[in-house]
């Protein structure tokens, strides 16, 4: 007989789900579980023929530059090239090179050696004397070791040691005091649960005495708020049935003990909780 039910159909949600909350978590998911199964299943197959043509064309060009053969005449010009850069060379200008590099390093030499010292040959007569204070010499970055271009890879590491690293931690938003949500991560829940919340209401309720009469039975749809304090707040009708059965069923709903809050990150908030409220004859047909 189990084999036979279908999890997944309207009718078994419906029995599940009978005399509780549909518009919360649970009977939600349950509804869009096919839907998602469907579109997991098409992006999958999806996935699996882009990753097989993929693998086919790689496969294919791969095997193409393989086969291609060399351009000929390419490989003939290089080899011209080559023959007529080994014919304009002589045999003396490795020789030229080697000395013209030498003279670059002398030159080079001699300037570092010139920025150093500088000798000028004059009368003591010419020669002007000229002092410096330590702080002029501080300022001075053509003096001696004022500029260190040479540093090191540790000097630059204690120098990147005593930078200020700022960390910027985000913080997630705090809620509204006074918004209402109508889901949160986390729903209000009554104590004991929804069984204990369906027998207050059935242990409180007055069944109005004109709607006995009248023969009057159904259901009426009340929604109301949970605080973040667990207390209830704004109550109203969402399905009507008879002005006496509105009336009783909005007032058991105010008398309702202190809910457990709803939590949205972590953070309780006011919530919209709806509650089906059934009046029924026990001699009705």
């Amino acid at each position: 007989m189990a084999q036979d039910v279908d999890l997944s159909s309207k009718e078994w949600r419906d029995i599940v789900f009978e005399g509780k909350n549909k518009e919360y978590g649970a009977y939600i998911l349950r509804k869009d579980s096919p839907s998602r199964h469907n579109k997991a299943m098409i992006v999958i197959v999806i996935m699996m023929a882009l990753i097989a043509a993929l693998a086919f064309l790689v496969d294919t060009v791969i095997k193409q530059a393989e086969a291609r053969p060399e351009d000929e005449g390419e490989q003939v010009l290089v080899e011209m090239a080559t023959t007529e850069e080994v014919e304009e060379t002589p045999e003396e200008e490795p020789q030229k090179f080697e000395e013209q590099q030498l003279e670059e390093v002398v030159q080079e030499e001699l300037l570092n050696t010139q920025k150093v010292t500088e000798v000028l040959i004059a009368d003591d007569s010419e020669v002007e004397e000229e002092f410096k204070s330590q702080d002029e010499i501080k300022e001075d970055d053509r003096a001696m070791g004022a500029v260190n271009e040479d540093r090191g890879v540790d000097d630059i590491i204690n120098a990147q040691e005593h930078k200020e690293v700022v960390v910027v931690e985000e913080k997630q938003p705090e809620p509204e005091p006074d918004k209402v949500f109508d889901a949160v991560e986390q729903p209000p829940m009554f104590p004991g649960g929804d069984a204990a919340l369906m027998k207050y209401i059935s242990d409180n309720l007055h069944y109005p005495a004109l709607a006995i009469e009248n023969n009057i039975q159904g259901k009426v749809v009340v929604m109301f708020v949970v605080t973040k304090t667990g207390q209830i707040g704004e109550v109203k009708v969402a399905k009507s049935k008879d002005p006496d059965l509105d009336k009783e069923a909005v007032r058991v709903v105010k008398s309702l003990p202190k809910f457990q809050p709803g939590k949205q990150n972590g953070n309780a908030v006011n919530v919209w909780f709806t509650l089906p409220v059934t009046f029924k004859l026990a001699n009705a047909n």
